[in-house]
């Protein structure tokens, strides 16, 4: 019957087997990958190993992502980089070579690398592959699974035509264990290895292992072909009691009973405060070994680790030890972040307490204008009154109130000001005065690289450098936040008492606020011209005093001009100085200006500093004379970005333009007053010549005579209309700069650097500070580094000055990558710690420059810059004498009481001595063994075989690799 005749025609379920299953596209995947890396056979070069290689070689990694199912692995291909040969290798190797994997195993010069990857160390391999379970992917466990993947991976070889070994990770992660496979043209290297907590005791010695080892391979010969054997024990010394550590805390204490100014505040602490060096490993080796000259089983031992040919030594560093210098610096870093005010963090009673000062100095103020004065005028000023109203504050405050210890206080402050200790009272003011210009002295003697320029901090030893060091030093042991708050509380007083009373800020270098350095240093610096203005103005007053006494009997016309002066003079008092010019002053002034008239008239030349040039005024043959001008104003960075944008707000139209040139012209009419007070019939063509010569064109000419005439005109820019200059000119008045108008008010520039400071949180010092602070760091860790002569730190300097460089230009800084920063130099600090503790376990004597100094200098700088140094002539020579020592004393501390050291004299003259050993039990104890022989038949291809031992006390270790012949088995 038809189906299509049939109503219920059977439908057949089809099953198509061309389809790819997960576990086969799992293979191809990793067939792919392979290619991918150019691991096929066509694409891989044969070369043997060097000795070293895999020491001072690069080692090298690629990894990607695969799937079986929905369960990831990584695949990761580990490789020595190979250097370029010019020797061109052979393209191809004989059909029967082995392949490179199996020819390591052999291979002896690179035996218990001391920095590589496990299988690296196990099987001696070059470049291998790893598959392992994704990151958060349960372990390999199950027998079927691990199966499972062998089977992947041994089809994936065969079919790519793949020689590098292939391993994937079983079991659990901390357990390393890997299965593997290598093939070869008809040869396979199978990896196995056997991870447990104890052995039984007669495989945990050499003979043992041997018997497992020919057990393993199933060799039928006879007789049997040599095993080779390379052995390595290590010891570990972790008892330093014996020897001291050199660098010692400091002792706190003593801050208060030594020299003031001394290590105390003038120098950032360094070193560890615990021990940094934990152990120190010891291999001794013996490389070359054939079974039978050896003799090591559970009763006796020919391994004495003073017999061993080859010793090597690694040192194992503590995890992040206490460092001085770094936790100054990183406490000081974290105030940056703190956002609280002086009054917030000072609290209540220092807000009462500055009411009551604020209240001592309004009764100062009405004091000052009572009729009847009891005491001497030059007593009744608001200096003094603010003075011992500030005394009487701090007799009330208590000491046990205070954040800061008083006495700590005190010796900061005068760290900080040591001219403060020649007492300022009026008998003495003189030689006070004179004792800061010292200062200028004594910073040009100070050697400096130029570091605080990179780094935009302060000079090595000005007052902002040893403030930085102070509030350090505060911050991190005498109180944390309060006391920072407190002392600069203080130090700000300081500053205004010096102000009004006319003392120069120690520690600071004269002239203008540099730009170069931080901006509090600049602000320090304008204070101290403010101070240097003012006290000039009252040296000229008392001058100026005196000659008006001696020329009274002569007085005339003369007198009555001078009259303007000593009234300006007057004005640098405190009460006065912000009304420099006084109504009389300017109606003098506008009388002088009608007599001389417009372009100067014929009146008195005043203010005259020298002839310019031997040049003549153009109206008449009076020679040109340069006049003394105002110096002009200095300005910070921060009062330039001010003016700048004020500047900028005008607009570029024209009114804008107008009156940004009327306000940059201030400078420009004092000038312009100060000529015309000097040169009497000037004209504006004269100023030009001295102020701006370019803007004067001379010309050559003949006249009707015939003679040649120099004529000048001014330039083209000059002769614009409404040309500022013109303008200028035309308002100047004849007046000499010392009646002029003060380009620089040093008393309200002064008040506004007093009220930034006292405005200043302790966060923003901090962040002020901090370029200064790391500019000490990087010094302090210069001259550590320089006592230890350390290559590697002293290039870790260098590169982080010129990180600092970029780190501290920034206007905003980023925190995190200062952070980082600084965590470089704890890393450089630890690293110098260190070697020093080395240094004094080696007894290595850095006066003394013999051989034996050289070669302990060397050992040591090599401990810290490699993973692991060999000792020359292992035992015999001078470190592995040392090494030996260090051993035996610790051995004799471990072992012996107190008592059995006191009884260890009695008991040799009885002969009844307790022999201590050298050495403590090896805490590891590896063998390798290894040999070429026919497998699985008698007549198969001898291939090598190898098996590393790995025997700790908490894990037992067999890491095999057996070869097989796969053409005749």
């Amino acid at each position: 019957m038809p189906a299509d005749d049939d109503p219920e025609s059977e439908v057949f379920e089809i099953t198509d087997f061309t389809t790819a299953s997960e576990w086969e596209r799992f293979v191809s995947r990793v067939e792919e990958v392979l290619t991918d890396w150019r691991l096929t056979e066509n694409s891989v070069e044969n070369r043997a190993s060097k000795k070293g290689e895999y020491t001072s070689g690069i080692w090298e990694e690629e990894s990607k992502d695969i799937h079986f199912a929905d369960f990831k692995f990584y695949i990761t291909h580990h490789f020595l980089k190979q250097e370029c040969e010019e020797e061109e290798v052979e393209d191809k190797a004989e059909e029967d070579t082995l392949p490179s994997a199996m020819q390591d195993l052999l291979y002896m010069h690179n035996d218990f690398p001391p920095r590589a990857h496990c299988l690296v160390r196990w099987y001696g391999l070059r470049e291998f592959v790893v598959i392992t379970p994704g990151t958060n992917c349960e372990a390999v466990i199950s027998e079927s699974k691990c199966n499972l993947l062998l089977s992947s991976i041994s089809i994936s070889l065969a079919n790519s035509g793949c020689q590098v070994p292939m391993f994937v990770q079983i079991q659990q992660k901390w357990r390393r264990i890997y299965a593997g496979e290598c093939q070869g043209p008809g040869v396979r290297t199978n990896f196995e290895i056997v991870q447990l907590r104890k052995a039984s005791s007669q495989y945990n010695h050499l003979s043992g292992l041997l018997d497992i080892f020919k057990s393993k391979i199933g060799c039928n010969l006879l007789p049997l072909p040599p095993v080779d054997i390379a052995i390595r024990f290590t010891y570990i010394l972790q008892d330093w009691q014996q020897h001291t550590w050199p660098q010692q805390p400091p002792d706190f204490d003593t801050v208060l009973g030594g020299e003031v100014g001394g290590v105390e505040f003038g120098n950032l602490p360094f070193g560890a405060c615990e021990e940094p060096i934990s152990e120190l490993h010891l291999a001794t080796t013996w490389p070359h070994l054939t079974e039978g000259t050896v003799l090591d089983n559970d009763v006796y031992s020919d391994l004495d680790p003073l017999q061993a040919p080859h010793w090597s030594v690694r040192v194992r560093a503590a995890e992040n030890p206490q460092c001085l210098l770094g936790d100054f610096v990183t406490e000081f870093f974290k105030l940056c972040c703190r956002k609280e005010s002086v009054e917030e963090v000072l609290g209540r009673g220092c807000a009462e307490e500055e009411g009551q000062e604020n209240s001592d100095i309004t009764s100062a103020l009405s004091k000052l204008t009572e009729p009847a004065a009891t005491v001497p005028l030059t007593k009744l000023s608001v200096s003094s009154m603010v003075h011992s109203a500030r005394k009487r504050i701090h007799r009330r405050r208590h000491i046990d109130e205070s954040p800061l210890n008083i006495d700590i206080l005190n010796s900061i402050l005068l760290y900080l000001f040591p001219d403060a200790a020649v007492e300022k009272s009026s008998d003495n003011k003189s030689k006070t005065a004179q004792s800061s210009p010292l200062k200028t002295t004594k910073m040009e003697t100070i050697p400096d690289d130029n570091l605080f320029l990179q780094l935009k901090s302060a000079p090595t030893d000005s007052l902002t450098y040893r403030l930085a060091l102070c509030l350090c030093m505060v911050n991190y042991s005498y109180g944390g936040l309060p006391a920072v708050a407190h002392l600069w509380q203080e130090f700000v007083l300081e500053l205004r008492y010096r102000w009004e009373n006319n003392y120069l800020i120690y520690g600071l270098a004269g002239g203008p606020p540099d730009l170069r350095c931080c901006l509090l240093h600049q602000k320090f610096q304008m204070l101290n011209c403010c101070i240097e203005r003012k006290r000039a103005r009252d040296e000229a007053h008392r001058e100026g005093s005196k000659g008006k006494g001696s020329t009274s009997s002569t007085a005339g016309s003369s007198s009555t001009r001078e009259a303007p002066q000593g009234r300006f003079r007057d004005s640098g008092s405190d009460s006065e100085e912000e009304f420099f010019e006084c109504l009389s002053d300017q109606e003098e002034m506008e009388s002088s200006q009608s007599e001389g008239g417009k372009n100067g008239g014929k009146g008195k030349a005043e203010g005259r500093l020298h002839p310019y040039n031997n040049m003549t005024l153009l109206n008449n043959t009076e020679p040109l004379y340069v006049p003394v001008t105002q110096e002009p104003a200095p300005m910070t960075e921060d009062q330039l970005e001010e003016q700048s944008e004020v500047l900028a707000k005008l607009g570029t139209s024209a009114e804008g333009t107008h009156l940004r040139a009327r306000m940059q012209s201030a400078c420009l009419v004092s000038d312009m007053e100060s000529f015309k007070a000097a040169n009497p019939g000037c004209v504006l063509e004269d100023f030009v010549r001295w102020y701006s010569p370019r803007d004067y064109i001379e010309k050559e000419e003949v006249d009707e005579k015939g003679n040649k005439v120099v004529t000048g005109e001014l330039s083209a820019r000059m002769k614009i209309p409404g040309n500022m200059w013109v303008e200028a000119w035309e308002i100047a008045r004849i007046t000499p700069a010392r009646r002029q108008r003060r380009l620089f008010d040093d008393t309200k520039e002064a008040e506004k650097v007093l009220h930034y400071l006292a405005l200043q949180k302790p966060g923003d010092l901090a962040r002020h500070l901090l370029p200064c602070l790391l500019h000490a760091a990087i010094q302090k860790l210069k001259q550590e580094e320089t006592k230890e002569n350390m290559t590697s730190v002293e290039k870790n300097i260098q590169q982080a000055v010129s990180q600092a460089n970029k780190l501290l230009h920034c206007v905003n800084y980023d925190y995190k990558k200062l952070e980082d920063f600084i965590n470089q130099l704890v890393e450089m600090e630890t690293v110098i710690t260190r070697a020093r503790s080395l240094r004094a376990k080696f007894a290595v004597n850095g006066e003394d420059h013999g051989e034996a100094t050289d070669e302990l200098e060397k050992f040591v700088n090599s401990l810290i810059e490699e993973p692991e140094v060999v000792v020359v002539r292992a035992g015999q020579g001078l470190i592995g004498r040392i090494i030996h020592r260090l051993f035996s004393s610790a051995q004799r501390v471990a072992l012996l009481s107190p008592l059995d050291e006191d009884l260890e004299p009695d008991r040799k003259s009885t002969g009844e001595s307790r022999k201590v050993p050298d050495f403590p039990p090896p805490a590891g104890r590896e063998i390798l063994l290894r040999t070429c022989v026919p497998r699985p038949a008698p007549y198969s291809k001898a291939l090598p075989q190898r098996l590393f031992c790995v025997l700790m006390k908490d894990e037992f270790r067999l890491a095999g690799a057996f070869s097989s012949d796969t053409s005749f088995f």
